[in-house]
């Protein structure tokens, strides 16, 4: 049996250990407080709402509501806020472009609010791991998908192990806006998910079915980053094919992933431009490049 210090000192754990969690979950949530949704106008009934985490691709009319991802859950009700000021109908439909937490926090609020989720078989199956049955994907799709609404058809349609496993993109065919959830990350370094099936080769076809439906008037809502448009697009395309070039050249001479790392002129182009000084720098592009492609 436990003695009286012992007791006292499990207690005290015990204590310690509340107040850690409790001082967690407070900071968690209140690192949003301060998040504000910042709307921008596509066309008449497609806006861009950004926040913390993935772009929103928001489509409002007569029909109701579609959302393309919603970011955290501690957000939602601002989400919901800044879409009530573009339209007085409920959210019909939520679409997730891939399973990260940063894209699909909000399910299992707008799941209960009585919208209807959809994505990639795949992005269900990770989900299931760990979230609820209200804020899993109801409707799923292997390949191809359809979405009318509002008075336009929605193409959604899968790219295979590109940024994850379960990734899509969307195109508004009348708006002539695209969605690429986080096979685009505007002006940055993209994070590629290999434990989710991600690979460098998928990512590059994904970029390039993307820029099949675009022109130079195409909206692009990336993943994170800016509105963008074809040329950026382009540019971003270019930017990944220099990078695998570059780290094929070193792993044909036998560099090994420390060796690819240090080597400075493999990114340096790209360093110069800004596009490390986000959440993947570029060690880490290497990294993953080089693990990827070594495969």
């Amino acid at each position: 049996m436990f003695n009286k210090i012992e007791i006292m000192k499990t207690s005290k754990l015990i204590s310690l250990l509340c107040v850690f969690l409790i001082t967690i979950t407070y900071e968690a949530q209140n690192r949003f407080d301060k998040v504000t949704i910042q709307t921008t106008k596509l066309t008449d009934h497609v806006y861009m709402l950004m926040g913390a985490g993935g772009n929103i691709g928001v489509s409002v009319g007569d029909e109701g509501v579609l959302v393309i991802d919603n970011q955290f859950a501690p957000l939602t009700s601002k989400i919901l806020a800044a879409i009530e000021t573009l339209s007085d109908k409920p959210v019909k439909i939520v679409m997730n472009t891939h399973h990260h937490g940063d894209h699909t926090g909000g399910n299992e609020n707008f799941g209960k609010n009585g919208a209807t989720i959809m994505a990639h078989d795949n992005v269900r199956k990770r989900l299931e791991e760990k979230s609820p049955e209200i804020a899993l994907p109801v409707i799923t799709f292997n390949d191809e998908l359809n979405v009318h609404i509002n008075n336009e058809q929605v193409a959604v349609f899968h790219i295979d192990n590109a940024h994850t496993d379960g990734d899509a993109l969307l195109y508004f065919t009348e708006s002539n806006v695209l969605h690429t959830g986080d096979t685009y990350f505007n002006g940055r370094y993209p994070y590629i998910d290999l434990n989710s099936g991600g690979s460098v080769d998928g990512y590059i076809n994904a970029v390039k079915a993307g820029l099949m439906v675009c022109d130079d008037n195409t909206k692009i809502i990336p993943g994170h980053g800016q509105l963008s448009n074809k040329a950026e697009y382009q540019d971003f395309l270019e930017m990944l094919e220099t990078l695998k070039t570059n780290v094929l050249k070193a792993i044909a001479l036998g560099k090994n992933e420390d060796e690819v790392v240090k080597d400075a002129s493999i990114t340096k182009t790209y360093d110069d431009l800004g596009y490390g000084d986000f959440f993947i720098n570029s060690e880490r592009i290497k990294r993953i490049f080089y693990t990827s492609l070594k495969n």
